[in-house]
């Protein structure tokens, strides 16, 4: 049986740990990560014994370090959320690497890339390695796998005649829909969508960009589905 996250301990070395009372912002350098574990080397096919050997420098919780990646996936696999992810991409935007990262952080099921299948992963920051990530060369293929699915297709844009997502009651089964810096969703997907949402703004900008965006819908997925917050 593989090890409880909660009562999984972690042996840290000294690796990014100071004392406040001796040392100054001047004379730290951050480190991310943690050293070589401590002591005897715990048991499981889920240790990655190199890491344990050299240290675990890698941008995942603590519940996770020493973990192989492979282990991760398969744990993650075990409790991902309900919704969907997808962002079109017709012109390298960006923004993709932030809704990647984000979808990670908030456990999507996948990320759908629609449009181009190479995007730009810097903004990632390696968490697409544990996110599934499936392309999509054009919007009708993509509409075509999301009703195969019977996911709504949900347009995350502010247009005329968008719901706004502060009063929406988002489905638990559903795909969030994001565009381009720019330009926004693409007609194609905004007449195919089950619905239009857009987020409410109360500044002189038009609109935030797609990362912002996803990242303010998919938490509105998680209030109303994991918190259980409902919309009035």
């Amino acid at each position: 049986m593989r090890e409880c996250l909660a009562c999984t301990p972690i042996r840290r070395t000294s690796w990014g740990l100071t004392d406040p009372a001796t040392t100054s912002e001047s004379n730290v350098e951050h480190v991310v990560g943690v050293g070589p574990w401590e002591g005897p080397w715990p048991e499981g096919e889920h240790w990655d014994r190199e890491l344990l050997e050299n240290g675990d420098r890698r941008n995942v919780a603590g519940g996770y370090r020493y973990w192989a990646m492979d282990a991760i996936i398969a744990d993650l696999d075990t409790r991902r959320h309900e919704f969907h992810v997808a962002v079109e991409n017709w012109e390298h935007d960006f923004n993709i690497g932030s809704v990647v990262r984000t979808a990670n952080a908030f456990l999507a099921r996948e990320v759908h890339i629609v449009g181009r299948r190479r995007w730009n992963r810097r903004g990632a920051m390696v968490t697409d390695r544990y996110q599934h990530v499936r392309h999509h060369p054009s919007v009708p293929d993509f509409i075509e796998w999301a009703k195969s699915e019977g996911l709504p297709v949900l347009a995350i844009d502010n247009v005329p005649g968008s719901e706004l997502i502060e009063t929406f009651d988002l489905p638990k089964k559903c795909v969030l829909v994001f565009g381009q810096e720019g330009p926004g969703v693409s007609p194609e997907i905004i007449e195919a969508a089950d619905a239009v949402i857009a987020i409410e703004q109360f500044g002189s900008t038009r609109s935030i960009n797609a990362g912002a965006a996803a990242a303010v819908a998919m938490h509105a997925w998680i209030r109303r589905h994991v918190f259980e917050q409902r919309v009035n």
